[in-house]
Parts: C-alpha cells; sequence; structure tokens
C-alpha cells in the first residue's frame, strides 16, 4: 500500500513539474514572440519650478533614454508618445508652464506625441483651473480632456475639472464613459489606455484609503470595461514596488514620478528617505499587434531598468496575472546568503547594525529591514526598520540600521528582511551589551524618544 501511495504520489509530482515547464516554456514563448507595434513613456509629477531646473533636467534624459531604446530595437524603432499625467508645475505659474513646454520642444523627435493632463493640486495653485486647461491644450494641441488613437491604441486623457468647486465634474466622467465605450465598441480585443492624475482608490500601491493618495471618481466607470488600463501618478509611490501595477475588473498602473519619492512603511504614511529627492522614475511601455504590453520601469538619472513585466493582454478579462492575490502567492521571502552575520557597534544608550543585504528569491525587491532588540529574558525592548534603496536603480550590499534609548545591559539583536507581502526572511542574529543610562534617567529618555516618534507620525499623517 505504501509503495502504491508513493508511485502515486511520485506520477503527481512528474505531472506537476510537467506542467510548470510547459506553462513556462508557454510564457517565455509569448515574451520572445513579443514585438512592439507602439511605444510611448508614462510618466507624471515632473513639477517643473523654471527654465534649466533639476526636473527639465530629467526630462531630457528620459527623453534621450527612450529614444535609445527604440533605436536599439530592430523590430521597431519609433517613440509614439509620451505621456504626462499631472502635476506638470510646482505651482502653477505661467513660466513653469513655459518651462516644462520649452523642455519637450527642445527633446521631441518628429513622430512624438505629447500626450498630457494637467492636476487639481500643483497644477492649480496659481491660476484658475480654467487657465491651466486652456495651457494644457496651448502645449499639446489637444483638449485637456482628450481622445486620440496612436498606432491603432485609444488614449483618453481627463485633467481637472474648469470648476474650482469639483474635483472632476459629472459632465466629464459622462464623457469618459462614452469615449471609453466607442473605444471599446471600435475593437473591443485591445486595451484601452486611460490617463488621469490621481489613481482609483485601493488600486495600486499609494492609492488606499490610508495612503491618501486615490479617489473614488473613476472605479464606477471604470470598472465596467476590462479593456481600460489606468495610468496614474500623484502618489510618487515606487513604480518597481510589485504592488504598483494591479489588476482587478480593470489595470492600473501607477507612474512613480519625476520629481521625488514617498512610501507608506506600516503606520507611518508619506516617509520621506533621505535621498528621496534623488529618484526619479517613469515606465517605457510597449504593445504588440495582439494587445500584450511589456513594461519596464526606468530609473531616469541612473538610465536603468529597475523592473521588467510582460503583462498579456489585459482586454481579456481572463488575463489577470498581476492581481494582488496572484503577485502575493507568487512572492518568496528573502534570504541572506549564508555565513552572513551582523556587525555590531555599540555607543551609550544605542547601538548601530550593520547587515549584508538580503536576496530576493522571485525577482521582487526587497523592501524593508527590521531590527528588534531583546534583553535577557528574551523580551522586545526596541524595535526600528530602514528602507532599502529599491527604488533606485544602484546596488547596495550593506544595510544600516540603529535603535535608540536601550538601558544599559546585554540584548540579542535580531534582523529580518522583508518583501511587498510581509513576508520575512529567517533572522540574523548576534549579541551585544550596551553602556547606558538605568532607571529613571533611562525611562526619561524612552518618553522622549516616544514624543519625537509621535511627532514625526503626525506630521506624516496630515502631509
Amino acid at each position: 500500500m505504501k509503495t502504491l501511495k508513493k508511485s502515486i504520489a511520485i506520477i503527481l509530482s512528474i505531472f506537476c513539474l510537467l506542467g510548470a515547464v510547459l506553462f513556462a516554456a508557454a510564457a517565455a514563448d509569448g515574451e520572445a514572440g513579443f514585438t512592439p507595434v507602439l511605444r510611448f513613456i508614462a510618466s507624471s509629477d515632473t513639477h517643473v519650478t523654471g527654465e534649466g531646473d533639476v526636473r527639465t533636467q530629467r526630462i531630457a534624459k528620459m527623453l534621450d533614454k527612450a529614444y535609445a531604446v527604440a533605436e536599439e530595437d530592430p523590430a521597431y524603432s519609433a517613440l509614439d508618445a509620451v505621456l504626462v499625467v499631472g502635476d506638470l508645475t510646482e505651482d502653477g505659474y505661467p513660466e513653469q508652464f513655459d518651462a516644462f513646454q520649452a523642455a519637450f520642444d527642445r527633446g521631441l523627435r518628429d513622430g512624438t506625441q505629447l500626450l498630457a493632463v494637467v492636476a487639481k493640486n500643483h497644477d492649480g495653485y496659481n491660476q484658475s483651473r480654467k487657465d491651466i486647461r486652456a495651457t494644457c491644450e496651448a502645449i499639446t494641441g489637444n483638449g485637456a480632456d482628450f481622445h486620440v488613437v496612436v498606432n491603432g491604441y485609444h488614449f483618453i486623457g481627463v485633467s481637472a475639472s474648469g470648476d474650482k468647486l469639483e474635483h472632476y465634474d459629472l459632465g466629464q466622467l459622462s464623457w469618459l464613459n462614452k469615449q471609453i465605450a466607442a473605444a471599446v465598441k471600435e475593437d473591443p480585443s485591445k486595451p484601452v489606455f486611460v490617463m488621469h492624475h490621481e489613481p482609483t482608490m485601493e488600486t495600486t500601491y499609494g492609492s488606499g484609503l490610508y495612503d491618501g493618495w486615490g479617489v473614488p471618481y473613476f472605479s464606477a466607470i471604470q470598472s465596467k470595461y476590462p479593456q481600460v488600463v489606468e495610468i496614474a501618478g500623484h502618489s510618487h509611490y515606487p513604480l518597481n514596488d510589485p504592488r504598483s501595477v494591479w489588476q482587478g475588473a480593470f489595470t492600473s498602473i501607477n507612474t512613480g514620478a519625476i520629481k521625488n519619492s514617498e512610501f507608506t512603511i506600516g503606520v507611518w504614511r508619506a516617509y520621506h528617505p533621505s535621498d528621496y529627492y534623488d529618484v526619479a522614475t517613469c515606465w517605457i511601455i510597449e504593445a504588440d499587434a495582439q494587445g500584450n504590453l511589456r513594461l519596464r520601469g526606468l530609473d531616469i538619472n541612473e538610465g536603468k531598468f529597475l523592473c521588467d513585466y510582460y503583462m498579456k493582454n489585459p482586454a481579456d478579462k481572463q488575463n489577470r496575472d498581476f492581481t494582488p492575490a496572484k503577485r502575493k502567492a507568487q512572492a518568496k521571502a528573502p534570504a541572506f546568503a549564508d555565513g552572513a552575520a551582523l556587525t555590531v557597534e555599540p555607543a551609550e544608550g544605542s547601538c548601530l547594525v550593520k547587515a549584508p543585504a538580503a536576496q530576493s528569491l522571485d525577482g521582487m525587491p526587497v523592501i524593508l529591514y527590521r531590527i528588534t532588540a531583546k534583553n535577557e529574558c528574551g523580551v522586545p525592548v526596541a524595535k526600528s526598520w530602514t528602507l532599502p534603496p529599491y527604488y533606485r536603480a544602484i546596488d547596495k550590499d550593506e544595510i544600516t540600521l540603529e535603535l535608540k534609548a536601550l538601558a544599559e545591559g546585554t540584548y540579542t539583536i535580531s534582523v529580518v528582511a522583508e518583501n511587498a507581502y510581509e513576508q520575512q526572511s529567517a533572522p540574523l542574529e548576534t549579541t551585544v551589551t550596551v553602556a547606558g543610562k538605568k532607571g529613571i534617567d533611562h525611562l526619561l529618555d524612552v518618553i522622549r524618544q516616544w514624543f519625537v516618534d509621535l511627532k514625526e507620525y503626525f506630521i506624516h499623517l496630515f502631509w
């Protein structure tokens, strides 16, 4: 009986392995046979402050890299469009719009369309909404709300309402519904690209209710059409986080931002690491004749790709490889290399810990490192975390973490690496003896640190 069960188990294992191999081969064939008929940049949040500023320099780098990618492709060498989905300027001044236009006038080549929308917030700070809409139309040659077709693919853009009391008015939403319906009627087998500044709430990373960057206006409309591929910015959240491409009733893609980057880490919303102003990202997106997409997330400053996704034609609602549930199921906890060890530098009342960078086992980035100190009784007495620079195309072999407000004593220090789905590595551990305060003096330090952390929490909560 045991032999029979063992034989059945072996046969089932072989079938499972064969199925996995065939699935992988089919996926590889799909990607290998991908030949673009459309290529465009999807970007947002340029936040231009004036002629020659760092943001206009990043626009130039973005365009140069995209044209280089196009020229290197023997099958298709065009860059058909550049999407900029809102917050074109920092303050909405006319001279900032002039600088934005000048940057694209210098960098765009014949055959590349500029498709842009303007946002309620930064673009509308110092001009009326009607003025910024008219300015957008003058820059692009399209309406502030537009519907254009590029190489057989529909692009629909929606800018902020002309009425300062309305984010997007009912007329715009009705218009959007009709435009999507018309595009789908013309060819239901292809994706329809819909661009607006803010993402639909509870879709991509940064659009959650707590994150605060999503809006509810488009969900009911877009959910009727599986063909919709929403392209939105606003959050500045990193585009190579696996949660930044979302699929459900429709598809949503977070553009990242050209200005900087932002994060939510647990209860800490609007968290900004020290290098967040050095971050500039966008997508280079391609489509083939069958509606399949290739999405490459670009670190503009480094000129290197952060991620590369193949998406089966999203117009078919059966093609939903990027649902949160599927992405989480595919994810694997990161791991430290064999023999990896912590280095600890104790100081009075604190310790600095250095850990080797963990390895991703699933192609998704390691996004967080957590550190815990346990006292001699095994009770956790201090915790902290740090964000590795996964949002930039730079390698970092070592991660630095710090624990503060430690009393005098001996501690077990534990560090784990974490992915976007809170799956954690096995810990690295070591012991350290810290000199510091005791009793009431230590308690006062803990209270002071607690108030510092509480202040930072509320600052970021209402950012």
